[in-house]
């Protein structure tokens, strides 16, 4: 069984918390990719931004359901999902539209594992952390090679 150390891309690209939003979807573009890591100073994992983060931002405001009892407003809903909604939608800059803590695979993770992730969770891109450290990334497009036979390169 493959594993994840096999099929990773190493030295993934990263991006800084303090980058602008519109580097970053540039980035993305250009290296046509779903997700990068987001790693601080010391280069720790800090969390990750894909593009339906970004895409976020052409949302409409989500404007929270409410219903009156004895002549008070009460909101259906989460008042916390809906301020990091509005953090995301209103976000300039990558650490204010990222998933922080984002969630990460080891690997010797074996691929059935993390296409299950990936599926189940509807996850792009995972960072591959050994310890604390980056050493990678996997994508769908990491897994999709895998059924490719090597004439089809």
């Amino acid at each position: 069984m493959l594993t994840v150390r096999e099929i990773m891309t190493r030295e993934p690209i990263t991006v800084p918390p303090e980058m602008e939003i519109a580097k970053a979807a540039k980035v993305l573009l250009e290296k046509r990719i779903n997700g990068v890591p987001v790693v601080d100073a010391s280069g720790r994992l800090v969390g990750i931004v894909c593009q339906s983060d970004l895409i976020t931002q052409q949302k409409r405001f989500p404007i929270p359901t409410l219903f009156t009892l004895l002549d008070g407003l009460i909101p259906l809903g989460s008042t916390k999902s809906l301020d990091r909604e509005v953090q995301k939608i209103t976000a300039t800059r990558v650490k204010d539209a990222m998933t922080p803590d984002p969630v990460t695979v080891r690997p010797d993770m074996t691929l059935d594992e993390v296409a299950t992730l990936m599926v189940d969770k509807k996850y792009h891109t995972l960072p591959v952390v050994e310890g604390i450290e980056l050493v990678g990334v996997i994508g769908k497009e990491d897994v999709l090679r895998t059924l490719m036979s090597p004439e089809q390169d």
